[in-house]
């Protein structure tokens, strides 16, 4: 039996125990809720309705323990909560909460099994009931895969359902009138004679009263804020300027530090000389940390000073030194050793490919930096045995087991603050980072210390999006594409990742096909074949993680068939969808582009689709081959959600997708040499520009009853979208990202 059939199998197994007879891990125990955290440190008067509200003389408070990295995630569940709770917009207040396992993300974890988000049999509602299982026994309490949403959906409008509910019943003992002759309004417990009861005022007698279960949700026609434009609640504070980072903390006594480690990721320090950095204005400590150096110092700038007069020795790379060495394994890694997975396999492809002629193409995508706008940070203070970490951070549990892990301290004595982070895009669920400030903080202890990255040492030390090769075939038949055989081979970033966090994951890494395997496209002979390339430079999850890149890997060489075959891009990639929902954002985008209609010299349209998260997304983007180059004139974007929850943030998220995704597509690219990246600031590390900004036109679908994250999905069709354009408009297919290699940009 294949790997992949052994670990399929096993998963039902333990799933189908886990749901329905209690073998593995029990029922009782898996229903049984999360202890509250907020019962902890109650003070007089206070109550905590829920692990998500907390109820005191200043008011409501709303825990949204998902962490905001500039995406609105704190909005979102306060929405969720604010909705069935029954309060004003106006007076809502949010805080991340603490570490809990109480908070754990049951939809993260789905992403991992090989089930294909069209797939609604019995085995696949199992499996993804099974996530929820793995996410509550293991406690991940994660940020990330587009699952914000998805989790909190039904679980925070229940916690509000729930609080509210409490808080009838303590207004109905408070007063002695009937549960069911009082109402809510805003905050307020509402009397029959119009006396309006502050909930703050019932937190005493709510703190008595067990929450009940089964409470009803609100049918979405009463939704006052769901379904419709919201302002963010932290739209004032970042407009003005005022919203504090973690890199904006002060606190008292506090010092300010940096840290130099070997660049080429891993490797040793064999020796450093601070002699010229110590006696420099300002600097209290030079403090050796694992693989480098970190300094201490009156004020951050002297400690970027300091740390760059310091000479090190560095120790080699673990892994192949420059980009030549590391294709080359990529590209000896399609082989039967390193198969990783066969997800699909339809039809005969290789009778298929015997009997035809051959269309047949090599596609590369480069390692990419997350590279957010605020770089990594940590304030840390250890102080009589208590140690406090601020911070922004998407894995705050696995970052408690890291501190515990450095310090030997029990986990009632780490204190984590979450803070709202400039950006992340998968680079804050690594601890690196925190890990450095930890180590300085043991070794000066009793102040806090501010511990910033250069950005410098930001993108050189980044853990990027790892690079990927398809190796494809395919042949066409009647006018139509007949058989498509893809190969992709890439390191594991979930071997990578999880092993940096002292975790593993058995069995293939999904990741290394997500958004090619699963595609809903009824080929009559189609095989997608994962390779797993051996460990390279270290790598972890970028937004949209697998899909980003093989959105393109897949997408533009179905494109290739596709006009190989003489068929109109759109209409076959209708004639081949078979997945309702799939299809209607193909007919969506198609009208709203006006597909079809002529252009004029000079200028093409390309379409891509790819269905990744669960998510259906169609993009066509228009551009124009201009004396300058390359301009981007127009994208279309539709997509299914299932709800679209608060409509300005879902056509901000959406857009923002389809830039990230086409400015990486056009410039973005790391490289090593000599074992370290050689990009180390925007310079050389571009985006989209502003005057490139194209005008991007949204349609959000809401024909499904499962609802979706909308923070990824949006990027991987948008970079084969773009190519499939560029070769419209000027005959030239480009299989290698960034495209600005092989074209110009106006």
């Amino acid at each position: 039996m294949s790997r992949i059939g052994t670990i399929a199998r096993r998963s039902f197994l333990i799933g189908s125990a886990a749901v329905a007879g209690g073998v593995v891990f029990g029922v009782y125990a898996y229903k049984t809720p999360a202890a509250n955290p907020l019962l902890k440190d109650l003070g007089a008067g206070e109550a905590a309705l829920t692990p998500y509200v907390l109820i005191n003389a200043q008011g409501v408070t709303l825990i949204t323990p998902r962490a905001d990295l500039g995406q609105g995630a704190y909005s979102v569940q306060a929405a969720l909560l604010a909705e069935e709770l029954d309060i004003a917009w106006g007076d809502i207040r949010v805080d991340p909460g603490v570490p809990s396992p109480a908070y754990y993300n049951g939809a993260v974890a789905a992403e991992g099994f090989p089930i294909a988000a069209t797939s609604d049999g019995f085995v696949a509602k199992n499996a993804r009931a099974f996530g929820d299982v793995i996410g509550k026994f293991m406690g991940l309490q994660i940020t990330g895969g587009s699952s914000t949403v998805p989790d909190a959906y039904e679980k925070l409008r229940v916690a509000g359902a729930t609080a509210r509910e409490v808080l009838l019943l303590a207004a109905a003992q408070h007063s002695g009138i009937a549960r069911t002759e009082l109402t809510t309004k805003d905050g307020f417990v509402l009397l029959p004679d119009g006396t309006a009861l502050g909930y703050a005022t019932l937190a005493g007698i709510a703190a008595t009263i067990d929450p009940p279960s089964g409470v009803a949700l609100k049918p979405e026609a009463e939704w006052r804020y769901l379904g419709k434009p919201m302002l963010r609640i932290d739209m004032l504070p970042k407009v003005t300027g005022t919203a504090t980072y973690g890199i904006d903390l002060r606190m008292a006594g506090m010092v300010y530090a940096t840290v130099r480690t070997n660049p080429r990721i891993g490797g040793a320090m064999t020796g450093y000389d601070a002699s010229a950095a110590t006696g420099a204005r300002g600097v209290l400590k030079v403090v050796p940390v694992t693989g480098g150096v970190g300094v201490i110092a009156d004020n951050t700038w002297r400690a970027f000073r300091a740390a760059g007069d310091i000479t090190f020795d560095w120790g080699p790379a673990t892994y192949p030194a420059d980009m030549a060495a590391m294709w080359d394994d990529v590209g000896a890694s399609f082989t039967d050793d390193r198969q990783d997975s066969r997800f699909k396999d339809e039809g005969n492809v290789e009778t298929a490919l015997s009997g035809h002629a051959i269309v047949q193409a090599e596609y590369r995508i480069p390692y990419l930096a997350h590279a957010p706008l605020e770089p990594m940070n940590a304030v840390v203070q250890l102080k009589d045995g208590r140690l406090d970490i601020w911070t922004g951070t998407q894995i705050p549990l696995f970052l408690m087991a890291s501190a515990q892990d450095l310090t030997g301290l029990g986990a009632e004595n780490i204190h984590i603050h979450n803070q709202i982070s400039g950006g992340s895009f998968g680079r804050r669920l690594e601890d690196d980072y925190v890990r450095q400030a930890i180590e300085l903080a043991m070794a000066h202890q009793g102040v806090p210390i501010k511990m910033t990255w250069t950005r410098e040492e930001d993108m050189t030390h980044d853990v990027p999006r790892p690079i990927q090769m398809s190796r494809a075939r395919g042949a066409v038949k009647d006018g139509h594409v007949h058989a498509y055989d893809l190969g992709i081979a890439s390191p594991s970033v979930s071997a990578s990742q999880t092993g940096r966090l002292n975790q593993s994951i058995p069995g293939p890494d999904v990741a290394i096909v997500a958004g090619a395997w699963d595609q809903p496209f009824s080929i009559p002979h189609y095989r997608v074949t994962g390779y797993r390339v051996p460990p390279l430079a270290p790598i972890s999850s970028w937004r949209s993680v697998g899909a980003s890149g093989n959105g393109f890997l897949h997408d533009s060489f179905l494109d290739e068939l596709i006009h190989a075959a003489g068929a109109d891009p759109m209409q076959e990639r209708l004639r081949l969808c078979w997945h309702d929902p799939s299809r209607k954002v193909l007919e969506a985008v198609a009208e709203m582009s006006d597909w079809g209609s002529d252009m004029g010299p000079d200028r093409g349209r390309g379409v891509a689709f790819t269905l990744s998260f669960g998510v259906p997304v169609a993009e066509v983007v228009e551009v124009t081959n201009t004396p300058d180059g390359i301009r981007i004139d127009k994208v279309f974007v539709a997509l299914e959600v299932g709800r679209v929850l608060d409509p300005v943030n879902f056509e901000n998220q959406v857009q923002g997708g389809v830039i990230w995704g086409l400015g990486h597509a056009m410039n973005g690219e790391l490289t090593y040499a000599d074992g370290m990246i050689e990009q180390t600031n925007f310079h050389d590390f571009e985006g989209m520009r502003l005057y490139q900004t194209p005008l991007i036109k949204v349609r959000g679908l809401e024909n499904s009853d499962r609802i979706k994250g909308v923070g990824e999905p949006s990027v991987p069709p948008a970079a084969p979208a773009l190519a499939n354009a560029i070769f419209a408009a000027t005959g030239q297919r480009i299989r290698e990202l960034p495209l600005n290699k092989h074209i110009r940009f106006a």
